[in-house]
């Protein structure tokens, strides 16, 4: 399956996730390229938007490649393999600082003049474009379960089979598109696939 672009995918993620239309879910996008996906699914389904900050940890000589993932408490996911790729515990310690000082740049910028919406006692869907290690949207699931949603969806368009399975049980539901073997880059899937800038994000969330 390849989608035209973001826009594409959230409409389809929108007719699978379509139990929740008039449901008022709150969509909560990863920053910064699900978050274009994220606004046209809320708009699709009925519900508010906003966004979950989380951030991955690059793997050392390798910044793409997620050794794991940090959310804006602090708190901190490591996959198994981050010691034979050479993340060791002050690398990972000097990495996550550096990524919680990112964090609390970009919610200064993108929501300055309000605090992210409780997710508390409702259906919360944490969505980003693609899956590939599935570091960033463990992350995400644990910071937005510590806030006590009534239910927590995981919704991709495409995700590898380990990734799927590492971020299962994270939630109540995952929902994915399609999950091929050989899973490669996320924008292998996407036939448009830009850059999101922080700008574009901003004014995203700035709209009622």
């Amino acid at each position: 399956m390849v989608f035209e672009d973001r826009i594409d995918a959230a409409r389809q993620l929108a007719r699978a996730l379509g139990k929740y239309r008039g449901k008022s879910p709150l969509v909560l996008a990863i920053p910064r390229g699900a978050v274009p996906m994220g606004r046209a699914l809320a708009d699709e389904l009925g519900g508010q938007f906003d966004v979950v900050l989380v951030r991955k940890l690059g793997s050392p000589g390798n910044p793409e490649f997620a050794v794991g993932a940090v959310d804006e408490a602090g708190w901190t996911y490591i996959a198994d393999y981050a010691d034979d790729v050479g993340a060791s515990r002050s690398y990972l310690a000097d990495e996550t600082a550096t990524q919680l000082a990112t964090m609390r740049t970009r919610r200064a910028h993108y929501t300055p003049a309000r605090p992210p919406i409780d997710p508390a006692g409702r259906i919360a869907i944490v969505v980003d474009d693609g899956l590939a290690t599935g570091a960033t949207m463990i992350a995400a699931l644990h910071s937005v379960r510590a806030r006590h949603p009534k239910r927590l969806v995981c919704a991709v368009p495409v995700g590898s089979p380990d990734s799927l399975e590492r971020v299962r049980e994270h939630a109540d539901e995952v929902v994915c598109l399609s999950s091929p073997p050989g899973f490669g880059a996320v924008s292998q899937f996407y036939r448009v696939f830009p850059q999101v800038e922080d700008e574009e994000v901003a004014a995203i969330l700035a709209r009622k």
